[in-house]
């Protein structure tokens, strides 16, 4: 039997500062992989209930903008959402004790029959901050410019302590965490939004036929 290829050893991380740090959320996101790539482990620990779905999410996803995010308490690890067909989804959770969006965009497309495609698009925050508290966000896609302060890198899901109480994920997983989090063009894709509290200013929402989306 042929040895098996020996795998590339992991880059060592630089330690970040204790001030603030900028990082390009693009490679930044990466770093979440190895959270997100143990669907198998998070499956056994949903159906052991180790794990908690708040809701079956459904077969859409949706995508959302900002000008810009300003968030206090940041955490972000791994995890899975279940839709009503009981089919695990792997996705990286993201969240903010408190967070404040400008120019919010909500968009999704739904395709019926005969009809075509149909949009549903919801704008806030054009004037006055859209203002969350205890926000998770299930992403599979999230860009834009980042600036975090007093960041932790590779930290263990189960002890994280900065974002909301239940920010947390399975013990030995990656998992980060930051004081304060600002992001800038803010684009993502998710299956599901939770909050505690979601303050929506200068509220609109349209739908309309065909393809339009948030980007």
């Amino acid at each position: 039997m042929a040895d098996s290829p020996e795998l590339p050893e992991s880059p060592v991380l630089p330690t970040p500062p204790s001030g603030g740090g900028r990082v390009r959320w693009r490679r930044f996101a990466v770093l979440t992989v190895p959270a997100v790539a143990v669907t198998a482990g998070l499956g056994i620990a949903l159906a052991q209930g180790a794990l908690a779905a708040s809701f079956a999410v459904s077969g859409q996803q949706f995508k959302v903008s900002a000008k810009s995010l300003e968030g206090q308490g940041f955490a972000q690890y791994g995890s899975v959402d279940v839709n009503a067909r009981e089919e695990l989804i792997p996705v990286a959770v993201t969240a903010i004790r408190e967070a404040k969006l400008n120019s919010l965009c909500q968009s999704v497309v739904t395709s019926l029959p005969v009809i075509g495609e149909i949009s549903l698009n919801l704008t806030a925050g054009q004037k006055t901050p859209v203002e969350a508290s205890n926000l998770f966000v299930d992403a599979t896609q999230l860009s834009g410019d980042a600036v975090f302060r007093n960041i932790e890198i590779g930290r263990d899901a189960s002890t994280l302590d900065k974002g909301p109480a239940d920010a947390q994920g399975m013990q030995d997983l990656f998992a980060q965490q930051a004081d304060t989090v600002s992001i800038t063009n803010l684009q993502q894709t998710a299956w599901a939004t939770n909050a505690g509290t979601f303050k929506l200013s200068g509220l609109s929402m349209n739908i309309s036929k065909g393809k339009k989306e948030c980007f």
